[in-house]
């Protein structure tokens, strides 16, 4: 199988499928990671287990990152990454089938963690170079990556009904290697920059820390890390209240949250040329206090329509974030860029949310029931200071 030349460009449809089959095997295994590990008498770990990925993200993002963009090709290193998700995933699978100890799986979900993590940063950062008007195209592309996550929900509750087994685990395994597959279907993209002598600064990527300088970039950092903290709750915890409510397809009825996605995403162009960023940041975190507190009352309607909720307050912050970051970025600084982000939002964000969130939510837990109202409402109030410092702090281009 030949690799495209490096002067070739991918087709709108290659990266369209590479989006969608990126997502979807991420999509069947982390929303029914809770119910699996419950399942397998492990639920205790499930923090700890989210955990990992906040551990592996001070590592990997900016150490791949600054590989991408000094020495190795980023369609090389998603090859690597996704054959070495597939492996790591079997052996998470395997310590829980097997019952290891509660150590050895946590040391397979952190080694998951440690390569599955960097795999989507590295993604985009293919995605963003193929395109000559990121504003415009990179919403739409990354809708299909939505599309993925929901279809790899739809399997896991409809064909597989694998809402709490580990076989939605292997067959995520399974499509990591046809992710690793398409990349001998991309161009193979040349490092952003290549530097003969290299501090370990510049190695690990921390020389993206001199981004933070910049008064926007900064409150745009501080305010994705933030942010996290609250939204580290939807997966574990929505999974755990639906479960609490009785509903069998978890992973289908969550997925309602990707229908918005594709929704916000194919809108996001408009959006983004009529108003401020400003305004499109602050309208997702808003958004995100209406599903927190939708959730509070506890019932299976509102639950949904909370959850309906959640495409619109992540993509209309989020993926904004990630355009951000390709216009006003410098192009050498992009990867890391990207990178800096997704180890402040899936590292301190994440890390903050997900051992947190556990603390929080066996503080609101008495005999095993969950006061859903009060986990919730807290969840809500974070979110609200979340939006107070974003709308005080960041000031923008304002538009002549």
């Amino acid at each position: 199988m030949s690799t495209p030349p490096t002067d070739a460009k991918a087709s709108p449809r290659a990266l369209a499928t590479l989006f969608f089959c990126t997502a979807m095997p991420m999509g069947m295994w982390s929303v029914p990671l809770s119910n699996v590990f419950k399942a397998h008498e492990r639920g205790h770990l499930v923090p700890w287990v989210f955990a990992t990925t906040a551990v592996a993200a001070f590592i990997s993002p900016l150490f791949v990152g600054a590989m991408a963009d000094q020495k190795h090709s980023p369609v090389l290193l998603l090859r690597w990454l996704t054959a070495a998700t597939s492996l790591a995933l079997l052996l998470t699978s395997a310590s829980l089938a097997c019952a290891w100890s509660d150590a050895a799986v946590l040391i397979c979900a952190q080694v998951l963690a440690l390569v599955a993590l960097p795999a989507w940063s590295v993604t985009s950062s293919i995605v963003f170079s193929q395109l000559h008007d990121a504003k415009a195209q990179f919403g739409p592309l990354r809708a299909w990556a939505t599309g993925g996550w929901m279809v790899g929900c739809w399997v896991v509750s409809f064909v597989l009904r694998a809402d709490a087994s580990l076989l939605a685990a292997v067959t995520a395994a399974g499509l990591w290697l046809v992710v690793m597959a398409l990349t001998w279907k991309l161009p193979m993209i040349p490092p952003g920059e290549v530097v003969q002598h290299r501090t370990w600064k510049q190695i690990l990527g921390l020389d993206a820390l001199g981004l933070l300088t910049h008064r926007d970039h900064r409150v745009l950092f501080i305010t994705s890390a933030l942010y996290c903290v609250p939204l580290a709750a939807f997966y574990p915890y929505t999974s755990a209240q639906l479960r609490d409510l009785g509903v069998k397809n978890i992973s289908a009825v969550i997925s309602l949250g990707q229908t918005t996605e594709v929704m916000a995403m194919l809108l996001l162009s408009g959006m983004l040329a009529r108003f401020r960023l400003k305004w499109v940041f602050l309208s997702g975190i808003v958004i995100c206090v209406v599903r927190f507190s939708l959730n509070t009352f506890n019932t299976l309607p509102w639950v949904m329509a909370g959850t309906f909720l959640h495409g619109f307050g992540y993509t209309l912050y989020f993926i904004t974030t990630q355009i951000y970051l390709e216009e006003r970025i410098d192009p050498k600084w992009r990867v890391r860029a990207q990178a800096l982000l997704a180890m402040l939002m899936s590292g301190v964000g994440n890390l903050i949310g997900y051992l947190g969130g556990g603390w929080w939510y066996a503080a609101t837990t008495v005999n095993k029931v969950t006061d859903w109202r009060v986990f919730w409402w807290g969840e809500a109030a974070i979110t609200a200071v979340v939006c107070a410092f974003f709308a005080l702090a960041y000031r923008g281009r304002v538009r002549s």
